[in-house]
């Protein structure tokens, strides 16, 4: 009987082996030129159109790979912002746009502004070498410019312009105490007037005048040193009274040298009003009146005709009184309607100035 035989697999055709595996020549190669199923792309195909032409013009993005097709774009750049820093920005604000040309002024004034202190502190701390302009040590009248680098002890201050915008002044009633010194600093460790101030952000207290250790009674301070040196300066023509006891009674004669000017080491000074409040016993109350604020001038007058001052408390500066109901050792802000009275009498003070 005639059988067919078949070719058993050769070792090689074997599943699993190299040729099965999908090299040339082998079972998986046979089938899969034999086989009509063909991987297809993810694109389809026009057979009608050339290869050059379905691959599209050089650097298109059918000429990509499919993944980089498929991937998401890149994040697009922001554009480049301004430093907002102080030492790179320069000429330009912090909202990018360019700073209005502000007019050189001279430093004190600048540093007055900015609530470091008084004018005439400022000088002092200029002379004295304290103050630094772009590295150099300062000089008194130098002006600045909002790009120069202003340092005290070595600390840099923002300076402001007037010029340019900034907050309003804030004006604060204090009911000082006796036994309260005028001053942040004392060798001796007496208490401040200042300890008992709210804190502010971004300036300090500046004292308009002072007041004695055993002095009592109304004393200001603002956040603005130029306002503050407006209303300590003579020009201004702030009055100032005081309610003063005295131990003993004013003869006529010594009443009208108050009035018509005494000789002091610091010269000659005089009441503007001198009125008699009354009292019981040894001592006599009156009211006193004056525009300056010389260094205890009000108890040098008395001395200089023979009185002794055994109390006094100032009840009046400008156009404000010290208010009953403020107890002593506490402040009051002033509020919108008194700042504008304030800024009324200021200005009056400029017009006679002017006149």
């Amino acid at each position: 009987m005639k059988t067919n035989k078949r070719t058993p697999f050769r070792a090689a055709d074997k599943p699993g082996t190299s040729r099965a595996a999908g090299k040339p020549g082998g079972f998986a190669s046979d089938f899969a030129k034999d086989s009509p199923v063909e991987k297809r792309s993810r694109r389809g195909v026009d057979r009608n159109i050339s290869p050059q032409q379905a691959r599209g013009p050089a650097g298109s993005p059918d000429e990509a790979p499919l993944d980089e097709v498929d991937a998401k774009p890149a994040p697009r750049r922001r554009q480049g912002v301004p430093q907002t820093g102080r030492a790179n920005r320069g000429n330009i604000g912090r909202n990018g746009k360019p700073l209005i040309e502000a007019k050189p002024e001279r430093l004190q004034k600048a540093l007055a502004q900015a609530g470091v202190g008084s004018r005439r502190e400022m000088e002092e701390w200029i002379a004295a070498g304290k103050v630094s302009v772009n590295g150099v040590v300062a000089t008194i009248g130098q002006s600045v410019v909002p790009t120069d680098k202003v340092k005290i002890g070595g600390r840099l201050i923002n300076i402001r312009f007037t010029g340019s915008s900034s907050r309003p002044p804030r004006v604060l009633m204090y009911h000082k105490p006796e036994g309260e010194i005028v001053s942040r600093d004392d060798p001796d460790g007496r208490p401040s007037v200042f300890a008992a101030l709210p804190r502010i952000r971004g300036g300090r207290w500046i004292n308009v005048g002072r007041l004695d250790f055993n002095t009592s009674g109304l004393l200001l301070f603002t956040t603005s040193g130029e306002l503050a040196n407006k209303l300590m300066h003579p020009s201004s023509e702030m009055v100032r009274e005081y309610a003063v006891r005295v131990l003993g009674e004013l003869t006529l004669e010594a009443h009208q040298q108050l009035l018509s000017g005494v000789q002091l080491e610091d010269g000659p000074a005089s009441f503007s009003s001198l009125v008699d409040a009354g009292g019981e016993g040894a001592n006599r109350w009156y009211r006193v009146s004056l525009f300056e604020g010389r260094n205890r001038e009000v108890r040098r007058m008395f001395e200089a005709v023979g009185c002794t001052v055994s109390r006094l408390i100032r009840v009046r500066y400008g156009p404000f009184s010290l208010p009953p109901q403020l107890k002593r050792g506490r402040c009051r802000e002033l509020d919108e309607t008194e700042m504008k009275l304030l800024m009324r009498e200021m200005a009056r003070a400029e017009k006679l100035q002017e006149a």
